[in-house]
């Protein structure tokens, strides 16, 4: 994971944050020692506060790793609530299952193991929040499939929105100031696509934050 902030602003960002469980401890922990590229206890938090400003009922997950994101979020959900997490990849999913029982949230979880863009063509929502962290080329289908779905004042969140491993910020920097960069990669590109199609919808009213490795936060205004 590479942090937007420098690495003391980041310390401060989480002391002063809500603390995680021994549960949410336990999975940073597995994400340092296995390089699994999680959103960070500073996202997490943020995910969870925006879906208690939204009071939501119902979140949906484009592409959900080992449960994490989907952990924070669950605290902020009525007990008649449900988050939807998706994941192509078993193991993953598998430890998902594990790990949300531990903070009493499997009842609300529903696990949904394929492609995120196949489970959302069979489910009307409504989403309150939507997190979009799966193949950053996918970023802006992902977005088309799932916009309708959200309601006015709802919220769709793309994490990577800044950096991670193959996205080449300076590249989207260029591109964000009107530049024309040349070679840029899929990862890049698509970010990039992605940006532009959320900024440039009427309904929905989009700030970049610099936490973790930076996140898209999309509100539907109308």
């Amino acid at each position: 994971m590479v942090d937007v902030l420098s690495d003391e602003i980041t310390r401060f960002v989480r002391a002063v944050g809500p603390s995680p469980d021994e549960t949410l401890r336990e999975m940073d922990e597995f994400a340092e020692a296995e390089g699994f590229p999680h959103v960070g206890p500073e996202v997490g938090a943020f995910l969870r506060f925006v879906a208690r400003m939204s009071d939501a009922e119902r979140i949906f997950e484009f592409g959900s790793g080992y449960g994490y994101s989907a952990y924070w979020m669950a605290e902020a959900l009525p007990d008649d609530g449900e988050i939807v997490l998706t994941e192509v990849d078993e193991d993953e999913l598998k430890l998902a299952r594990e790990y949300m029982p531990r903070g009493g949230y499997d009842d609300l979880a529903r696990y949904e193991l394929g492609d995120a863009m196949e489970t959302i063509e069979t489910d009307d929502g409504p989403f309150d929040v939507v997190l979009i962290d799966h193949q950053k080329h996918r970023y802006a289908d992902a977005f088309e499939a799932v916009r309708q779905q959200v309601p006015v004042g709802g919220v769709v969140v793309a994490d990577n929105a800044i950096t991670a491993g193959p996205i080449e910020f300076e590249k989207l920097l260029e591109l964000a100031e009107g530049g024309s960069p040349d070679d840029l990669n899929e990862h890049t590109q698509g970010i990039a696509d992605y940006l532009e199609r959320v900024s440039d919808d009427p309904d929905f009213e989009t700030i970049l934050l610099p936490l973790g490795e930076g996140i898209a936060v999309s509100y539907r205004i109308q």
